[in-house]
């Protein structure tokens, strides 16, 4: 009697698992400056959660699906194996709070490209996936190279018996060169993601805050069978039109005051927002 196997396990989508529809809004939680960044003060640490629980419920009282727990204030950031302890410790704290007091499914992001930390903040607080800015493949960042952590960050999260914690993986991540890639197309580079187990892939634009192209986001929906959602650069003007391709957006600057990612969330920006999301919905239900 023959019996069929294979390596890899059969996918859900961890879209649709996570935060319980296709088409979803997450927000992104930037954390004030965090003990051991260069910008931190000296403040209070209650300073640094209360301002998390409060985008938090900012975002929740909006409507978004889930949320992104982010220590974007530590600016300049280091690379993986230059962090400290008290970035994991507190963001753990943070994260857990955030968690509980919206409700809602969150995700941690460890910069710059710190899957490992990542996984240990999402296990202690529960979160439901991880964000890594470079799964596989590397380039070079603002931070110089950066390698993929997907062998080590792998084994690091069967190890904490934490399969449950999906992998939100970047392809050709904002803030990077990778010219020492160029020999590898895009759907190539997507398939690389897939290949080293990542769950959902992420497209997104130059910077934070500028936009991923179409044409990029078309090129990476039919490269894969995994999620996809895009990760920067999503407004009120072209929500309407990646929600066509994308599983999901990631969301922060265009609903801050001001649109500048470093100000809080503003509630009418969010309405606004959402409002265009919900129109798009309905578009894809009629």
């Amino acid at each position: 009697m023959s019996t069929n196997t294979s390596v890899f396990r059969t996918k859900d989508n961890a879209i649709t698992r996570i935060l319980g529809r296709r088409q979803a809004v997450i927000g992104v939680i930037h954390a004030l400056p965090l003990p051991g960044s260069p910008h931190y003060d000296g403040d209070p640490i209650d300073r640094i959660y209360d301002h998390a629980r409060a985008e938090a419920l900012r975002y929740r009282d909006g409507g978004v699906d889930g949320l992104i727990v982010e220590n974007h204030g530590d600016i300049p950031f280091a690379k993986p194996d230059e962090l400290g302890p008290e970035t994991s410790a507190v963001m753990a704290v943070m994260a857990d709070l955030v968690r509980r007091e919206s409700g809602l499914p969150i995700g941690i992001n460890v910069l710059a490209n710190a899957p490992i930390p990542a996984l240990a903040i999402a296990k202690a607080a529960g979160a439901a996936f991880i964000r890594v800015n470079q799964w596989a493949n590397a380039y070079v960042a603002n931070e110089g190279f950066m390698e993929g952590k997907a062998g080590a960050a792998s084994r690091y999260r069967a190890w904490l018996h934490a399969r449950d914690v999906a992998i939100f993986a970047d392809v050709q991540v904002k803030h990077g060169s990778h010219a020492i890639m160029a020999d590898r197309t895009l759907p190539e580079l997507v398939r690389d993601a897939a290949f080293f187990d990542a769950d959902a892939v992420i497209v997104t634009g130059q910077r934070t805050g500028d936009s991923a192209k179409l044409d990029d986001l078309e090129t990476v929906r039919t490269a894969t069978i995994l999620p996809v959602l895009v990760g920067s650069g999503v407004t009120p003007d072209n929500v309407r039109s990646i929600l066509t391709h994308a599983d999901a957006v990631i969301v922060a600057s265009a609903l801050k005051h001001g649109g500048s990612w470093w100000n809080e969330v503003d509630p009418k920006r969010l309405r606004d927002f959402m409002s265009v999301v919900r129109d798009a919905r309905r578009e894809v239900v009629s």
